[in-house]
């Protein structure tokens, strides 16, 4: 599914004008990029929350010129699911026949 898909969904569902689906999705996306890149977390209730996670300094080897590169701790976004979330997935039918594992 991508993004012209659920603003799609979303106007068919509401009546709302594209033009206004458009524009609020992109504000939200925008304002997640921008809240995230200042190091705030965005948590949203019974959905999920967007966190930063910050990964250990390490060192790392290029094989193919058999030398090691340090890479610094950094930051990588991340999304971790709420917990209703993750359990309408697990007891969705749809998902259980698409992986064809039905109970």
């Amino acid at each position: 599914m991508t993004k012209a898909d659920i603003i799609n969904q979303i106007t068919e569902k509401t009546g709302i004008d594209k033009s206004d689906v458009t524009a609020t999705v992109e504000a939200f996306f925008s304002m997640v990029k921008t809240n995230m890149s200042n190091g705030h977390n965005i948590y949203v209730r019974g959905f999920g929350s967007f966190i930063n996670k910050k990964r250990k300094k390490k060192i790392a080897r290029n094989i193919s010129r058999n030398t090691a590169i340090v890479i610094d701790e950094h930051f990588i976004p991340s999304f971790k699911p709420a917990k209703i979330f993750i359990n309408k997935i697990k007891n969705s039918d749809k998902v259980k026949q698409l992986t064809g594992k039905e109970a």
